[in-house]
């Protein structure tokens, strides 16, 4: 059965017209994440550590990116789960968010610091030269302050502190040398983190810490076994670019 469409009343029938782009009557404008700053002039900015004397923890990111630059704070990154994480493992009882980094290091004995302390788009844009001098100066630091734990925040940065290509999540065996400040590792808080992308699938890294600091501190009843409690020695995260593992905070 043939069907048969007539066109009534149609002039341009069979005639194609151009049609015009959206932009044209609606120009697009190019929003600015910096309040008018240039990515240049924001990455002459840096953040400040947050360190003291005998604090229980000091989290090292890799280096300062560009959110983070501009804001002044810590983790400020979209979609980074740090701060998150911290209220759902109990660290802190009331939400927070980077605008508070310096109420955690005066209130709740945190602090923070980075590998390198220059900004960049990324940290695929440091050099392996700065990454081990960064490691240098890092150490030098722990000596200086020995915090309780020092929390490598994405497993590259402690590969490059380490020089150790395996080793496990949480509490490591060694200290800093030249301390006694304890090591430990998480995967980064990172939203790139695809193989743990929700603050939930990260939490339980931020838990196993806070038992941790409070087994160190000597605030635990109980014989605790270090193996057993704070390794996770059975998770292995493959297949992560670079810039993935690492926390750019």
């Amino acid at each position: 059965m043939e069907t048969h469409i007539e066109s009534h009343g149609n002039s341009n029938a069979g005639t194609k017209r151009k049609q015009g782009k959206l932009t044209d009557q609606y120009p697009v404008v190019k929003r600015n994440r910096f309040n008018g700053m240039t990515e240049e002039e924001v990455m002459k900015r840096g953040l400040p550590d947050y360190l003291r004397d005998s604090l229980d923890i000091v989290f090292v990111g890799i280096n300062p990116g560009l959110a983070a630059a501009y804001t002044g704070n810590y983790y400020t990154g979209p979609g980074n789960h740090f701060w998150k994480c911290l209220l759902l493992s109990g660290f802190i009882e009331q939400p927070m968010t980077a605008k508070d980094d310096t109420q955690l290091f005066r209130d709740y004995n945190i602090g923070f610091t980075n590998m390198v302390a220059r900004t960049t788009k990324g940290s695929n844009d440091l050099s392996k030269k700065e990454l081990e001098e960064g490691g240098k100066i890092l150490t030098v630091k722990m000596q200086q302050y020995q915090p309780r734990i020092v929390v490598f925040n994405g497993k590259v940065s402690y590969q490059v502190f380490s020089k150790k290509k395996k080793f496990h999540f949480g509490l490591q065996e060694e200290c800093v040398e030249g301390t006694n400040t304890r090591i430990w590792v998480m995967p980064s808080s990172s939203a790139r983190c695809a193989q743990l992308p929700r603050a939930s699938d990260k939490a339980p890294f931020f838990e196993a810490l806070k038992r941790c600091r409070n087994y160190l501190k000597g605030e635990s009843n109980t014989v605790v076994d270090e193996q057993k409690e704070f390794v996770f020695a059975n998770l292995t995260l493959k297949g992560f670019p670079r810039k993935s593992t690492v926390t750019s905070t």
